[in-house]
């Protein structure tokens, strides 16, 4: 077998890199400069082309992926060089990075003659000031000339020495607190490898030994060497809030920090990375912060210690770290891997999901489409989203409509991401009567759904006789219904569906259509009548998580082909019907008179039109009005492009940082729901007081002790021990999950400390038993399914 030969490639020029940060470099080759971001290159230009190189750093960060600084050092410029070419883009443009300003290049501020000056005095030793105040310059000047030209020769090389160096003292000296990141933990310059090459949460590296003080850490982020800063706890007591620390297990199982990983990669190098920016906003909203704003509410030295950092991100470095992940334009995936991967978790409460639409208000000034809001019953400015909800109320995934769409039209897309989400299996869908329609009902049958909805419209009453008594124990309850049940016939016969009719005690009957044969008849008004958990979750989240709320103010272009009711002729329907009610008015008048006519006084049509001249001249001018209008009508087309409608620039409510905040309430919501289902074996009224008593369980204090390679949390009693009791046991099985703090190998075990006695126990009387702080660590079993 012959051997390969080698292509015979012309020589490459020598190429040098220049590290920006741990994602980005510039790659110097010949006359060609190169950036790469994460290896691929995003902009190229010529060493000759001053402005291409200006755009370069722009990019750069406004795009986030680098900041001002790092920038400003790869390209041997000032930080405010930088901020200026920020500034002419947003203001110019291209065009405005041509222009030059402030001294021409080439000229010296000081004279060549009286730079020997210059040294002299500063070989005296004067000062800068009195250097300028003698040759009668500015400080400024003189410090640029006297000032060595560290950056300009700043090279890679010992940043990588920092890097070393830094491993190095990693590997010698770990924590106290935490074990020492393995040898195949990532590297400072933001590898994103995992551990022996699972899909566990990575450790960063971590120098800092004193969890109060991470001055070396953020030394080595502002370096570039570090994209996250790895949790450090410290032993504690009475920490506020650390109740919270009991959702970790749920977050966990709910994937999305590796799923955040996977698809975000590393926002950094920051100290406050992917990871802990994500876990900020999941504690946050577990803990009922319900803006960023709100931090500056809460001391961040004590919100940091639930995180194991020295003090929490405030709310500027929060909103920028927002920012980043927004420019990703990652949200809608990563809400639907975390659909799908809580469907491989929990598949058996998605035979039934809930789809229905939130109108979201919106009281600003600019110029949106408007939408039906119900709860103030009147048309206003809106974003609607439309949610799909399991069987048991829980959140599944979030899509916002385009220009307030109705759920005839969202609701074939909405499928297709559910379709995406569920697979092949067969998925019966409920919704309200906004989205009847038979022809929609056919093609969602022919995409291999089930339905179930309310019938719309007018149709036959059914008599009371043939009404049946039903009871059953459904999902652990009692339901009754009168119900009667018929198969029924629509689009001209084409499409059979069962209608099962209920009939409340008031004679009011409520007609359901399914496609669903195999449903008991009370299954089916049960499952529909269950509608109304997705309408108390929409008020739960407005409540409890501010789901209404405006991340940002920020707008961004709508599509200006879309196409909208024409308003003028929404204007002449408004006319056409107020011009046909004055002709029914005039003609009922004319009627009478005609009917009260005496025949002996007028007994001709003509003397009857004489006598009526007037009303008859309002008639004949009612009905060549009404004529008009309605040819005006024919004349305009139904529907027009929003940008023939709109006096301004056509716009919508940016999405994606919106997006970002669903995602990360529904998972929250998520957890508590997951929280709520342990306890209900071991709390009587979980159904009822099961969230009251997991918001009380948030807030709770709790005692941090760092052992070996676990970290100990223990709870101080509820407010009454049955309720301390049902913890107690809720907190063996979250041991029982063996669930490791995220960015750390610390394993977190859980506890309560027994109540108080209050009291002296009577002769013979039996004494609880005290919760157990301990517990087995075993295989980590699905906590999300119910205990």
């Amino acid at each position: 077998m012959s051997t390969q030969q080698a292509l015979a490639l012309p020589p490459s020029a020598p190429s040098a890199a220049v590290v920006i940060n741990g994602r980005a470099m510039l790659r110097v080759e010949g006359e060609q400069r190169v950036v790469v971001v994460a290896g691929l290159p995003v902009h190229h230009y010529g060493a000759g082309d001053p402005v291409a190189e200006a755009y370069a750093m722009v990019f750069l960060v406004d795009s986030g992926f680098a900041q001002q600084n790092e920038v400003a050092r790869a390209f041997g410029c000032s930080v405010r060089t930088v901020r200026r070419h920020q500034r002419r883009y947003a203001e110019g443009g291209m065009a405005a990075l041509a222009t030059r300003s402030g001294w021409r290049p080439g000229r010296r501020r000081v004279a060549s003659k009286r730079m020997r000056v210059v040294e002299r005095l500063k070989a005296q030793g004067v000062g800068n000031c009195e250097i300028a105040r003698r040759l009668g310059v500015t400080e400024h000047a003189i410090r640029k000339l006297v000032r060595p030209s560290r950056e300009a020769e700043e090279e890679v090389l010992p940043l990588a020495a920092i890097g070393a160096s830094a491993r190095s003292t990693a590997t010698a000296a770990p924590s106290a607190t935490q074990r020492s990141p393995s040898p195949s933990a990532p590297s400072p310059a933001g590898a994103d490898s995992t551990n022996g090459g699972n899909d566990e949460e990575p450790v960063p590296m971590g120098l800092d030994v004193d969890a109060a003080d991470r001055s070396f850490d953020r030394l080595l982020a502002c370096f570039g060497l570090l994209d996250d800063a790895a949790p450090v706890f410290a032993s504690a007591r009475g920490v506020a809030g650390a109740g919270v620390l009991l959702a970790i297990p749920a977050l966990v199982e709910s994937g999305i920090f590796a799923l955040a990983r996977r698809l975000y990669g590393a926002i950094g190098p920051a100290f406050y990375g992917l990871r802990t920016t994500v876990l900020v906003l999941l504690v946050m909203a577990l803990l009922r912060i319900k803006r960023p704003e709100h931090l500056k509410e809460r001391d961040p030295a004590v919100l940091g210690r639930l995180l194991g950092l020295d003090r929490a991100p405030e709310v500027k470095t929060l909103r920028r770290k927002l920012t980043r992940l927004a420019a990703y334009h990652r949200a809608e995936q990563l809400g639907g891997e975390l659909a799908r991967h809580r469907v491989d978790k929990r598949g058996h409460v998605v035979g039934f999901l809930y789809i229905d639409g939130h109108v979201r208000a919106y009281h600003g000034k600019r110029s949106l489409p408007k939408a039906f809001v119900t709860t103030r019953r009147l048309a206003m400015p809106a974003t609607t989203d439309y949610w799909v909800n399991d069987s048991v109320g829980d959140p599944l995934l979030v899509l916002t409509a385009p220009a307030n769409a109705a759920l005839t039209k969202m609701l074939t897309e909405v499928l297709a991401q559910v379709r995406e989400v569920v697979g092949d299996r067969r998925v019966t869908v409920v919704f309200d009567r906004g989205g009847y329609s038979p022809k929609l009902f056919a093609e969602i049958l022919d995409r291999g759904f089930d339905i179930l909805t309310y019938r719309k419209g007018k149709s036959r009453r059914i008599g009371e006789r043939r009404f049946v008594g039903r009871r059953a124990k459904l999902d652990g309850r009692w339901v009754s219904y009168d119900l009667n049940d018929q198969p029924v016939r629509l689009l001209k016969g084409k499409l059979r569906l069962r209608q099962v009719t209920r009939r409340t005690d008031d004679g009011h009957q409520t007609q359901v259509l399914t496609s669903r044969w195999d449903l008991r008849d009370i299954e089916v008004a049960y499952r529909m009548f269950e509608r109304w958990r997705q309408e108390n979750f929409f008020k739960y989240m407005r409540e409890e998580f501010l789901l209404d709320a405006l991340v940002d103010y920020q707008v961004e272009p709508d599509d200006p082909t879309r196409t909208v009711p024409n308003p003028e002729r929404s204007v002449l329907d408004k006319e056409i019907r107020a011009a046909r009610a004055e002709l029914a008015k005039l003609e009922q008048r004319f009627g009478a008179a005609a009917a009260d006519n005496p025949e002996g006084c007028r007994p001709t049509m003509r003397g009857f039109k004489i006598a009526h001249g007037k009303l008859g001249k309002e008639l004949r001018s009612a009905r060549g009005r009404l004529a008009m209008l309605i040819d005006q009508r024919r004349g305009l087309a139904r529907r027009v492009e929003v940008q023939d409608t709109s006096p301004g620039a056509v716009i919508k409510l940016a999405t994606e940082r919106k997006h970002l905040s669903h995602i990360v309430k529904m998972v929250a919501y998520q957890a508590e729901s997951d929280l709520v289902a342990l306890l209900g074996p071991h709390y009587a009224r979980a159904a009822d007081e099961g969230r009251t008593l997991v918001h009380e369980l948030f807030q709770t204090a709790a005692d941090l002790d760092v052992a070996d390679s676990e970290l100990h949390v223990m709870l101080h009693p509820l407010s009454s021990p049955h309720r301390t009791l049902a913890v107690a046991a809720l907190c063996e099985h979250l041991n029982e999950t063996a669930t490791t703090f995220p960015g750390s190998r610390l394993r977190v075990h859980f506890g309560v400390h027994p109540p108080p006695v209050r009291g002296l126990a009577f002769p013979g009387a039996r004494t609880p038993p005290e919760p157990s702080a301990t517990g087995s660590h075993r295989s980590k079993p699905d906590i999300s399914a119910p205990g």
